[in-house]
């Protein structure tokens, strides 16, 4: 198929028309766009199978929209999902296809070839999670194994880490979850010492297997069972390994038939959905893990078939570049008023961030554009009381997604009501703001003189005007957890297709991985040898290390 024809910063006429309605609606409060219009919330809202999509509290119109919409077209964003759901190697500099949405599909969907390596798959991982689940995978002492610590980094860590955590409520609660990442010693070890050997199950995910945080702490996890077990060929019933090296998954001593595989037309940040979904899988059952897969599906089938116009993953990408390419944000924020997101967040900005984080288009020419924006976030109402004071007068805009539940899995008094209106109190504050005047007059009323009122009266101005979209579901189930994950995969993808960028490699993360070889090196010899390769100031501080570590 041929490229799109003209990429949406390339379309001059697009761009003119989008800077001239952007002068424009700066000068618009948006409150007055929903005085002017009494039908605003639901001409600019969206259901999805329950989860409602506003997006009203935006700087934006029919004509904006149309606009948005009419340069997403023209640079092919159609033409591109389909590329992606039909298997092209979109993935241009490492000639693969993207396909992590057939892992979410129903087998009658799946293309033939992958029929059987994901059916197989999915088979297998279910077997294994349901024999941890009934007790009856058993250790090298003859134990069943109930405390499941998942080994890995990236998207083999952020991913089911965050989805154990996000659906808690329906674990199973006799089993232990615990997550190592960090090539921090500490990491491993604080977790191994709330672990039993005899009853402990380890998931080693690393799609080379060659990844070295993940096979560092592997090791330690080997080691530590081995000093409790003692050398025996049964400490391989303690370990399951997911990659795609199957060799040297053998090699370290994982029997083959506790393998399960990956696939390099699956980004390991867009993998939750496979096996690297195995102590999601264990926790909250098979039943459970399918209907996560159903929510991501659900979204899939949206994205590919609602017209741009009704899209939610493309209103999301469109609003987003909107906000951060022709209105001045320089970064997002996601505040999620749902304790069991509490690391929603944190597996969003890999999604988004390593993904997006290009400068240089699909052709290799650099983009003139501003392309990814800095994504942060945390849990309401924590975050009211830390960087809210940033959003309501600071200096930068920071456009927001608020994340809510109508009902709490854990309702207490009327807490979860209080919990629903500070989100949408903070959501209405963003747009509203409070002027001078009525600053003064409440002031005034509350019997100040109008000397300090109007020395007082600067510091309590909110500016108002920012912008904010809202997600609300009925309750957090996999389902709508699965929704969530796959909205904000898709809208991902569709700014990568408006930024003209490849969002499937992360060519920046190898810089750093090659220059640690040699510096670890220079750190463990034993001669004062310097670091001959290296500035004043990397010297320096290998220098110092090496002072200290012999103190």
């Amino acid at each position: 198929m041929n490229a799109p024809s003209t990429p949406f910063f390339e379309n001059e006429d697009i761009q003119k028309k989008l800077k001239t309605l952007a002068k424009k609606a700066k000068g618009i409060p948006m409150s007055a766009r929903f005085e002017s219009d009494s039908d605003r919330f639901s001409r600019y809202s969206l259901n999805l199978k329950g989860l409602l999509f506003d997006y009203s509290k935006n700087h934006i119109d029919e004509d904006i929209l149309s606009i948005l919409i009419k340069g997403a077209s023209e640079a092919g964003l159609q033409h591109s999902v389909a590329a992606m759901f039909d298997g092209e190697k979109i993935n241009n500099t490492e000639n693969r296809a993207v396909l992590h949405s057939a892992l979410r599909a129903p087998l009658s969907d799946i293309a033939s070839e992958l029929q059987d390596d994901i059916a197989q798959a999915r088979d297998q991982t279910s077997s294994f999670s349901q024999r941890v689940r009934d007790r009856q995978w058993f250790g090298a002492t003859g134990k069943a194994l109930t405390q499941i610590v998942n080994i890995g980094i990236g998207g083999s860590d952020l991913g089911p880490a965050m989805a154990v955590e996000a659906l808690a409520h329906y674990a199973n609660k006799d089993l232990e979850f615990h997550f190592v990442s960090n090539i921090d010693p500490t990491h491993i070890a604080e977790t191994l010492s709330k672990c039993n050997p005899e009853t402990t199950l380890f998931i080693v995910s690393s799609k080379s297997f060659t990844t070295l945080e993940t096979l560092s702490n592997a090791k330690a996890a080997k080691a530590w069972l081995t000093h409790a077990i003692g050398n025996c060929d049964d400490i391989g019933k303690h370990f399951i390994g997911i990659s795609s090296n199957i060799d040297a998954v053998t090699d370290f001593g994982i029997p083959a038939d506790n393998i399960l595989p990956m696939w390099d037309w699956v980004g390991g940040r867009y993998s939750l959905w496979s096996a690297i979904g195995l102590s999601l899988e264990i926790a909250i059952g098979v039943e459970g893990f399918y209907q996560f897969l159903d929510g991501g599906h659900c979204v899939d089938t949206h994205f590919r078939q609602a017209p741009l116009e009704e899209n939610i993953p493309v209103l999301m990408a469109l609003i987003s570049m909107w906000n951060s390419n022709f209105m001045g944000a320089d970064s997002n924020a996601v505040v999620c008023y749902e304790q069991y997101l509490h690391r929603f967040v944190s597996y969003l900005q890999q999604m988004d961030m390593e993904s997006n984080g290009k400068g240089v288009q699909k052709n290799g020419e650099p983009c003139n554009w501003q392309t990814a924006i800095p994504l942060w976030g945390g849990t309401g109402s924590d975050t009211q009381h830390s960087y809210h004071q940033l959003f309501h007068q600071g200096s930068r805009m920071v456009p927001l997604d608020f994340i809510v539940g109508v009902n709490s899995l854990n309702p207490i008094g009327d807490q979860h009501a209080f919990l629903f209106a500070n989100c949408i109190a903070q959501s209405k504050a963003l747009m509203t703001g409070k002027d001078t005047a009525t600053i003064k007059q409440e002031l005034f009323d509350q019997g100040m003189n109008p000397e300090d009122a109007d020395t007082l009266a600067p510091h309590k101005v909110i500016p108002g005007n920012r912008p904010s979209n809202m997600l609300v579901y009925k309750t957090l189930t996999p389902f709508v957890l699965g929704q969530l994950v796959a909205l904000y995969e898709q809208k991902v993808f569709a700014l990568s297709v408006l930024w003209n960028i490849n969002a499937f490699d992360q060519w920046g993360v190898e810089l750093g991985k090659q220059l640690s070889n040699s510096i670890k090196s220079a750190l463990l010899e034993s001669t004062e040898t310097d670091y001959k390769n290296g500035d004043g100031s990397t010297a320096g501080l290998i220098a110092h290390f090496k002072k200290l570590s012999k103190q």
